[in-house]
């Protein structure tokens, strides 16, 4: 059994006011060829397929010509819903999508059936778990006490009917603690959205997404394949790829990345102003990337990033490194930057009351910044 691995395409999603939907025709087009040519039996697709809960109509779009050229094709298709998602939206006509034999997750309701295909070692269970919040789980199983995201997510494993003499693959949007996490993620309040490992214990594979960098967790059995294109400048070293899985008899598969050449390459560039618009120091470059100019002169370039478009029409960010920023960028011993709404509230209280918060208020505070992201997510 030969599958792809996909996730988080976040259709729609625009990089510094930059649309990126031309650059993810350019991908899935080339993920098309890679299928033509490995002729896999299915393409799992794990979340976070578009950018924004209300997708844009240029990418809703650009999803409908994926999918109708992936059904085209006479493949089995398994789509779950990411964080970024909205799973009633994204679930519309999944039962008439099943008849050309497009699975995607519906709303978590706590009964999942799985997609069950066929090859000369037997069944191959695909179980199709979305993006979980505890509250979610709590309400569908009708089980007080699941506060964290590991005991949500065992929830949910728990419910599921698997013959563990078969193999099973799972298709889950999570946070696994010990993952790499990139810039362009968003980061839940305090690493609540941390999952265990071992909770997946159970599964011969686990097709993983939410995290934009490739990376095992673990082993190969527990697999980020990561985006297809770079959606941030701290993404500028990955190789972006598509994950191969072939699974043979119970306990023996093979995994394989085969990479994937973007419509601009996403890169960093530093250096004054006159050596990055010297002829020779660029015309033997890709000057149309998506670039990040980092300007080391000592003062401010009047207009620069507008003279510098005319040699880099793709400039996304600018910015200088020089005495003057580094100057501005030092921050004095405890007085670390919070990074997180948690953390800004926990320094902040700490500050006004001279004590921490004790773990019923961080449990209260916890919960209302995740009860006020989901709705902000929801109304996206």
């Amino acid at each position: 059994m030969k599958f792809l691995h996909l996730s988080d395409l976040h259709l729609g999603k625009r990089v510094s006011e930059f649309s990126m939907i031309p650059d993810q025709e350019h991908i899935l087009r080339q993920v098309l060829g890679i299928i033509d040519a490995e002729k896999p039996q299915a393409v799992v697709i794990a979340g976070d397929v578009y950018d924004k809960s209300v997708p844009s109509a240029e990418a809703v779009r650009l999803f409908d010509f994926f999918l109708t050229a992936l059904s085209a094709r006479r493949l089995a298709v398994m789509i779950i819903a990411g964080n970024h998602d909205s799973p009633e939206r994204l679930s519309f006509g999944e039962k008439l999508f099943k008849l050309g034999g497009v699975h995607i997750s519906p709303v978590y309701d706590g009964q999942i059936s799985p997609v069950v295909l066929e090859d000369d070692f037997g069944c191959v269970n695909f179980w199709l778990l979305p993006f979980l919040r505890p509250s979610q789980v709590r309400s569908a199983l009708l089980r007080d006490g699941i506060e964290t995201y590991t005991e949500a997510c065992a929830a949910a494993v728990e419910n599921l009917n698997i013959d563990h003499a078969a193999r099973n693959v799972l298709i889950c949007h999570q946070f696994v603690t010990g993952s790499l996490r990139s810039e362009s993620e968003e980061i839940s309040v305090g690493g609540s959205d941390n999952v265990d490992a071992e909770v997946f214990s159970g599964f011969d594979y686990v097709a993983l997404g939410h995290l934009h960098s490739p990376q095992n967790v673990g082993s190969e059995r527990l697999r980020y394949c990561g985006t297809p294109l770079k959606y941030s400048f701290s993404e500028c070293s990955h190789e972006k790829s598509v994950t191969v899985v072939e699974m043979l008899e119970k306990g023996n598969m093979k995994i394989k990345t085969v990479p994937l050449k973007p419509l601009h390459d996403m890169r960093e560039i530093k250096g004054t102003y006159s050596d990055l618009t010297l002829k020779k120091n660029y015309e033997n470059t890709a000057t149309d990337d998506y670039l990040h100019i980092i300007l080391t002169d000592s003062d401010d370039v009047p207009d620069a990033i507008g003279r510098l478009r005319t040699v880099y029409p793709n400039i996304m960010k600018l910015s200088y490194d020089n005495e003057r920023t580094r100057g501005e960028a030092f921050i004095p011993d405890g007085e670390a930057k919070a990074e997180t709404p948690y953390e800004l509230f926990g320094e902040f209280f700490e500050r006004q009351n001279g004590r921490k918060m004790s773990t019923d208020q961080e449990k209260i505070i916890t919960d209302l910044i995740e009860k006020i992201w989901s709705e902000r997510q929801i109304s996206r």
